[in-house]
């Protein structure tokens, strides 16, 4: 593994364009009322009290029917700055290349705002590439590793950023065998820290890097572990036999085997929890394909306390409250850990990737609006609403029906900076998947 970094052989003057929103999309008119009710079984002990924001219900989906760039008429808008005056570019370096960021549950800018961390190919699948870092005050690229091969475009190599941005982590695979390499940054001395094994997503503010045995595969690593970046220690946080004896009814009537493995953890905003999947594996070789493990369940842990919080029998596309108080999932039910309950934030809007802003005020989401009627077949929208109300606003649509022809698809997989100013989402149209950002009107 090489010990340093490799810079571009051709540095290009960054000059990307940018373009205000205005285009006004078709109104939704199926009626709409808020929601609440339950999503799982609690914990012995726990209440069944909803203690989530209750959503709006007065007059609801007036904001969800105008333009984009049309004002609230709500005195305390958080909306404001995406509504008008909200700019888009490219965020890396134009050129004939995939640009990929890794999924919505982590940002590519490091928590201090400098460098923007992404994956890129020239390859028509993505599947095999560079991981690159942009120096987004001067549009510098170092390239962090080269001739990375993915598991498939859709999360590229799972690169992301921890322990504050000091180190980078990410996944290949060499010879059908997968490795987790952690970088220092910015020095670029690299090392593996585990093989055999695949990376999930950590908190850009810990120092761990979680860790699971390969979904369809797992042979003898069936556990989660944690790897320190600091001090080196590979631990066991979770094993799956202590999932099995917690949730034993639903193990055995959900995949009705024991033999089975904890799959893609991801960690809170600050580290402190952790949620993942369990798969039953098919045994193969070949990891391409959604049937090559079988895979469910929405394990939810407190890594602090060393105890399980909460089993939700379905994964959609869970993200963490800023909190980790709630879990936000697939068509915006934002899920009390307590009690299990939910509301169904922003009724008006759909979504399919959904997070919370850093502040807790907003939500951000992608959608497939091309189904419901909006825009083209192929159109999908970038969507930011509010946490509050039934106010939602499309501040991008556009086609996503090209890019990487991996066999497992690149979607736009929003997710906001962590200061909460701008907003980076993969865009496919044309011959390549390229990485966008938003960035919200300036203050005034």
């Amino acid at each position: 593994m090489s010990t340093g970094l490799r810079p571009v052989e051709e540095k290009t003057a960054w000059n990307g364009w940018r373009q205000s929103i205005g285009s006004a999309d078709r109104p939704l008119d199926w009626p709409i009322r808020a929601k609440a009710g339950i999503m799982s079984s609690p914990m012995p002990g726990q209440s069944n009290v909803l203690g989530l924001p209750e959503v709006s219900s007065a007059n609801p989906g007036t904001e969800a029917r105008v333009n984009p760039g049309q004002k609230s008429l709500e005195t305390d808008d958080t909306l404001s700055r995406w509504r008008q005056g909200v700019t888009i570019a490219p965020a890396t370096p134009h050129a004939q290349r995939h640009a990929i960021h890794a999924y919505f549950n982590v940002c590519p800018e490091s928590p201090d705002g400098r460098w923007l961390l992404y994956y890129t190919s020239t390859v028509a699948s993505a599947e095999v590439g560079d991981i690159r870092v942009l120096d987004r005050s001067t549009g510098e690229e170092t390239i962090v590793a080269a001739d990375v091969r993915t598991e498939d475009a859709h999360r590229a190599a799972m690169q992301h950023w921890i322990n504050d941005g000091r180190t980078i982590v990410y996944h290949q695979e060499i010879a059908g065998r997968f490795r987790v390499i952690a970088v220092d940054w910015p020095s670029g001395r690299s090392r593996v820290i585990a093989e055999d094994r695949q990376l999930g997503f950590g908190s850009a503010y810990a120092p761990v890097a979680p860790i699971y045995g390969c979904h369809w595969q797992p042979r003898e690593h069936r556990d989660l572990q944690l790897f320190d970046v600091n001090t080196g220690e590979l631990s066991t946080a979770v094993a799956v036999t202590q999932v099995i004896s917690t949730y034993p009814q639903w193990a055995q009537q959900r995949f009705e085997s024991t033999d089975l493995s904890i799959f893609f953890p991801v960690m809170s905003t600050r580290g402190e929890r952790v949620m993942f999947k369990i798969a039953r594996p098919g045994g193969g070789d070949d990891y391409r394909g959604m049937k090559v493990s079988e895979r469910d369940g929405l394990v939810l842990f407190d890594l602090n306390e060393r105890r399980f919080l909460r089993l939700i029998e379905r994964w959609g596309h869970p993200s963490w409250s800023p909190k980790a108080d709630a879990i936000l999932e697939h068509g915006l039910k934002l899920i009390s850990i307590e009690t299990g309950q939910f509301v169904k934030l922003c009724p008006s809007s759909t979504a399919n990737h959904q997070t919370i802003s850093p502040d807790g005020k907003l939500f951000l989401t992608d959608s497939h609006v091309g189904k419901i009627g909006i825009g083209n077949p192929g159109d999908w929208a970038v969507i930011v609403g509010r946490v509050d109300a039934d106010e939602f606003v499309h501040i991008d649509r556009f086609d996503n029906e090209g890019g990487a022809t991996s066999w497992r698809r690149v979607h736009p997989h929003p997710v906001f900076s962590h200061d909460g100013e701008r907003v980076y989402y993969n865009v496919s149209s044309g011959a390549w998947s390229t990485l966008f950002v938003a960035s919200a009107a300036d203050r005034r």
